[in-house]
């Protein structure tokens, strides 16, 4: 579940900064002029909350209820549907699940209270009546049939008897004491399929662990249907499934990460060595699979490791042409967070040049929802109050590979961590780092890992908003540092951009130690164009002290240089307007021009 802490004052920005590492992945956003420093700012507060309501995130509101109230009054429809929100006093003294109290927001609100030391205002007559939601059980359970819920809760809060049978799981919910061995309404836990009727609420409790395995690139619908036949035909619900299971050497296969998408459950994975560990319990051990990959059976043993010591193998291994399954069941709840180890995400992060409002959602979210941070000390900072609470792993400049490589090893570890950049990822940064090393060690703990590159707005791009519309028309990029490319390579470069007339915006300009390179590229470049061409030195955009200066390619001082400077350096063509900004024109002119050619003049004869 996704959750936005809005706020609209400093107090207020203040108490969510609190409460934000207790939440994991929760994301704080700010009114901008008011609660500056927020992970996302907005302008809109009616809007905003809309927008939030629309898409399924949580809010926790930090200011009045009145105002939650009069942005989405109009947007209420479905009670069922709506996602949590929560009124916050500004002290923390107080939490008010307003919407969606049996969809989470009841138990948030607990939470809440819980962290501020506050009380949690709870209205739904259920939970106060009994203690408990019966359409809300614990995390990890499934309701069959939610609709009888209300008919169940309102006899119980009558005094009527309602009769409690459970068939699986243990005795940690619900509550025996409020439940009796009659009645005409029955609460059933259990693991089986079709009970439910319009008196008997039916609730899965996860005690089944479904183990899979399959051949390499066999397809998605061959596995799931395997699945949804054994399940059907063994009579086991879905709803009781804790996890789908299997070897690590497919915690990379489509298949098996689709069928737990399919059926909204999490993956887990074992090595060989703790399936093989299960192999005295295996229904249909196999010589044939032990030389393949080194244990007895992947779909029992992943199965009967997920749902622990004490359980029994209740669907041995069924086959199709290229998948296998079998279910284990455990008589407790399976605690999935200490079974087995998730596919492990890297996510390498682009947080643009510095500023909130240059961060992209995409951005914010990977960050707080990762497990752990990787990244340039200084970059990580720049993000703090994303990634309070979490663990983070800093290098200074220059530990590039070396940054990469933790980030690897920690993903590999069944890991969500986002490796952090300035910038866009993909531009001078770490990106193509992450997939070279990918590529050169052919790693298979690194290649199982799920890679995605989060986009963020480049330091050219910042700068050329800043001065105007400098990258109008074509223009390329060049890195002055010799450390990693030949002094010749980035000579010859410099020389076809003069030569092509490219616009040109220069990174790593120069350093206390690398001086000479920043004034040959001035040399190279004034061959092409102009002494009054525009150049741009930008420093240290999107941060607190921020500088920017347009001047001319004949003034340009490069010593005035360093390498927090992107410098841009016009085309033959870029102009500066009479108020100060730069633009290179793309020939909307000479088009407009033409059009006025073929206007008619005069009287015309129809």
């Amino acid at each position: 579940m996704k959750i936005a802490i809005v706020v609209l004052s400093r107090s207020g920005l203040e108490l969510a900064r609190r409460l934000q590492p207790e939440l994991g992945g929760a994301v704080v956003h700010g009114l901008a002029g008011r609660a500056d420093g927020a992970d996302v700012p907005f302008t809109d507060t009616l809007g905003h909350l809309r927008g939030l309501f629309a898409e399924g995130t949580a809010i926790i509101g930090i200011f009045a209820a009145g105002i939650t109230i009069r942005a989405l009054g109009p947007n209420l429809a479905n009670k069922k549907t709506e996602s949590p929100v929560i009124a916050l006093a500004e002290d923390g003294s107080v939490a008010v699940p307003l919407l969606g109290g049996h969809r989470g927001a009841n138990r948030l609100a607990r939470q809440i209270a819980g962290i501020l030391d506050g009380s949690a205002a709870i209205t739904t007559a259920g939970d106060l009546g009994l203690g408990l939601a019966l359409d809300e059980p614990p995390r990890g359970w499934s309701v069959a049939n939610p609709q009888v819920a209300k008919t169940l809760a309102a006899a119980m809060l009558a005094g009527d008897s309602v009769r409690l049978i459970v068939e699986a799981g243990d005795d940690s919910w619900p509550d025996r004491a409020l439940f009796s061995d009659a009645g005409d309404l029955t609460l059933l836990i259990t693991a089986r399929a079709g009970r439910e009727d319009d008196k008997t609420l039916v609730i899965h409790p996860p005690v089944l662990a479904l183990g899979v395995g399959c051949e390499r690139g066999a397809s998605t619908g061959e596995l799931q249907a395997l699945v949804d036949e054994t399940l059907a035909e063994a009579g086991l619900a879905p709803g009781a499934l804790a996890a789908i299971a299997s070897l690590d050497l497919k915690s990379d296969e489509e298949a098996v990460l689709a069928c737990a998408e399919n059926l909204g459950l999490p993956a887990r994975f074992f090595t060989a060595m703790e399936l093989e560990a299960e192999a005295p319990r295996l229904a249909t051990p196999s010589e044939v699979v032990f030389s393949e990959v080194g244990c007895h059976g992947v779909s029992e043993g992943a199965a009967l490791a997920l749902a622990g010591p004490d359980a029994e193998l209740v669907v041995p291994k069924r086959k199709s042409s290229r998948a296998t399954c079998a279910i284990a069941r455990s008589p407790k709840t399976i605690d999935t967070s200490t079974a087995g180890t998730a596919r492990g995400r890297l996510a390498v992060v682009g947080i643009g040049p510095g500023a909130d409002a240059w961060r992209t959602p995409e951005a914010t979210m990977a960050l707080a929802g990762a497990d752990e941070v990787v990244g340039y000390g200084l970059y990580l900072d720049l993000v703090g109050g994303l990634i309070a609470g979490k663990p983070r792993h800093d290098s200074e400049l220059g530990e590039e590979e070396a940054r990469a490589r933790i980030a690897l090893d920690l993903a590999a570890q069944g890991r969500s961590v986002a490796l952090v950049c300035s910038g866009d990822p993909g531009i001078y940064a770490l990106a193509t780092l992450v997939f070279e090393l990918l590529d050169r060690e052919e790693r298979p703990d690194w290649n199982r890992v799920e890679t995605t590159i989060i986009p963020g707005i480049s330091a050219l791009q910042a700068a050329a908003a800043r001065a105007g519309a400098p990258l109008g028309h074509d223009f390329c990029a060049i890195s002055l540092s010799d450390l990693l490319t030949p002094r010749e390579t980035i000579l010859q470069r410099l020389k076809a951009a003069a030569e092509a007339d490219f616009v040109v915006a220069i990174y790593n300009p120069q350093s206390k130690t690398r001086r000479e390179l920043l004034p040959l590229a001035k040399q190279t470049l004034a061959t092409a164009r102009p002494p009054e061409t525009p150049v741009i030195l930008a420093r240290n955009l999107g941060r607190a002290d921020e500088t920017m200066t347009v001047t001319t390619l004949r003034e340009f001082d490069t010593e005035t240089v360093d390498m927090l400077t992107l410098v841009m350096i016009g085309n033959s063509q870029t102009k500066v307007t009479m108020g100060g900004r730069a633009y290179t024109p793309r020939g909307y002119a000479k088009k407009a021009r033409t059009r006025s050619d073929h206007v008619p003049r005069g009287p015309v004869k129809v």
